[in-house]
């Protein structure tokens, strides 16, 4: 006599399935539903299984090693001499093994940029992004931020209710991010929505790079001729000698990965100062600083979870695993920030402290470190300070968020607060009434055609002949 099935074994997936979270060799992957409904839970999994470092599958199956332990995630990032930068050392790019349309690609696939570069080809590049990005005035960015926050909050100001992420944590970092440029203020907008769907991987991600292209060379056309305090001007003369390509790359780059971390850090600290009692108790109270603030949510909340990667330059050792010349190390951010050997009690606060790994560490540390935390700490002290009775609209348990394997995003956050007029909002942001934005001194050029309209359910990386960023990439080299 058979035994019957469960009720519910048509519902349970198959080892080797990517639902399952196993590949056929028993090990964990990192992409897929299981991964992504729990990153922590599966990060401490792993810990559990195999120490500072794991051994792990990414999209296709193909193996990689996760650092865990933040001594570890550290000697990667500070030795480049044992694992490069420079993604073409990969075996499974060597064999052939990635796919084109791969979901991998858009952050692995090499470019003539920085980030993948090493030695003397980094110096020279890294050189003139930071050399560029360290003649702002911290001072002048903050007063682009507070005058772009004010602007935010007078459009919803006068409602009582607002969707933080949406309507001020998505649209802050990239309207600051356009006078760091050097772009004119309308620009904004449409990039915000040109970067969030570009970082997604939609069907109209070609699109919208294409925008965010043609938006840089006009840009750089202008300032060829009347250049000015910004950092596209300051790129192009830079004694590093930097192309046309690597200044566009670089301006790019910099756009796309300050309003991806930043928003991130603007929503989860949010959410934190609006959750935990104690938070905004000692925030009000003035036992804690905004910055003490910010630094206890890149502990907990790193706007990038893992960054991929490093690539071993020949066989080494590393936490206790033999790592083969090739392999591919995918940094830990968010696990190594909860690591027993430096965090034994998560629940002791760590005010100040800054050894946390969310901006990297190394000759890649985050250039624009300063940058996205004078945009986050002035635009959130902005919205304190306007909205001083601010309250979550829902149960934190309602709370959401989606993940992908490189990060984690507050879906939404809904609050309240007591309506503000706008004679009392241009009254706090110094403004009149229905005054509209400033522009830019100097001529408008033509804006770029806008992208197209992005469909809600479109977040996955299309499968095409040719994958969107092997096209992207092919169509920016072109220009």
């Amino acid at each position: 006599m058979t035994t019957p099935a469960p009720d519910d074994a048509s519902l349970t997936p198959p080892p080797g399935c990517p639902a399952h979270g196993l590949g056929t060799e028993g090990l964990r992957r990192i992409y897929g539903p299981e991964a992504e409904a729990d990153p922590a839970g599966l990060y401490e999994k792993l810990r559990a299984e195999h120490g500072e470092v794991a051994p792990v599958l990414l999209h296709g199956d193909l193996p990689a090693w996760l650092i865990l332990g933040h001594s570890a995630n550290l000697t990667a990032m500070r030795t480049p001499s044992r694992f490069s930068r420079d993604s073409r050392r990969w075996t499974a790019f060597q064999e052939d093994r990635v796919a084109p349309d791969s979901p991998l690609m858009p952050v692995i696939a090499w470019q003539p940029l920085c980030v993948f570069a090493d030695g003397e080809e980094h110096k020279r590049l890294r050189g003139a992004v930071t050399d560029s990005l360290n003649r702002f005035d911290r001072r002048g960015i903050r007063r682009y931020v507070t005058r772009f926050a004010d602007q935010l909050i007078q459009d919803f100001g006068p409602s009582g209710r607002a969707e933080l992420v949406a309507q001020f944590a998505e649209h802050l970092p990239m309207l600051v991010m356009t006078q760091v440029v050097g772009m004119p203020e309308e620009y904004g907008p449409r990039l915000v929505e040109a970067a969030r769907d570009l970082m997604k991987g939609t069907e109209t991600a070609i699109a919208s790079n294409d925008y965010v292209v043609a938006t840089l060379r006009r840009m750089m056309e202008r300032k060829r001729t009347a250049p000015g305090a910004d950092l596209v001007s300051w790129l192009m003369q830079h004694g590093a000698g930097l192309t046309d390509d690597e200044v566009l790359e670089h301006l790019r780059v910099v756009l796309l990965a300050a309003n991806e971390t930043t928003v991130n850090l603007i929503a989860d600290t949010l959410k934190l100062v609006l959750t935990d009692r104690r938070f905004r108790a000692h925030l009000s109270g003035g036992h804690m600083t905004l910055p003490d603030a910010l630094d206890q949510v890149l502990w907990d909340s790193a706007p990038m979870s893992l960054v991929a990667g490093r690539w071993a330059t020949g066989d080494t050792e590393l936490g206790g695993q033999q790592i083969k010349a090739g392999d591919m190390l995918l940094l830990g951010l968010a696990a190594g920030n909860v690591d027993p050997a430096v965090r034994p009690d998560l629940s002791t606060p760590l005010y100040g402290n800054r050894s946390h790994l969310a901006f990297g560490g190394g000759p890649h540390e985050c250039p624009g470190q300063d940058i996205g935390r004078a945009i986050a700490e002035t635009g959130i002290d902005i919205l304190l300070t306007r909205l001083p009775d601010l309250q979550l609209a829902v149960p934190e348990e309602e709370l959401t968020w989606t993940s992908a394997w490189i990060s984690r995003h507050l879906s939404a956050l809904p609050v309240r607060f007591s309506p503000r007029t706008s004679e009392e909002e241009a009254a706090a942001a110094g403004t009149a009434p229905g005054t509209p934005p400033p522009v830019a001194a100097g001529p408008v050029p033509a804006q770029p055609t806008a992208p197209p309209a992005v469909p809600a359910a479109a977040a996955a990386i299309p499968r095409q002949r040719r994958s969107w960023w092997s096209t992207l990439t092919g169509r920016l080299r072109r220009r």
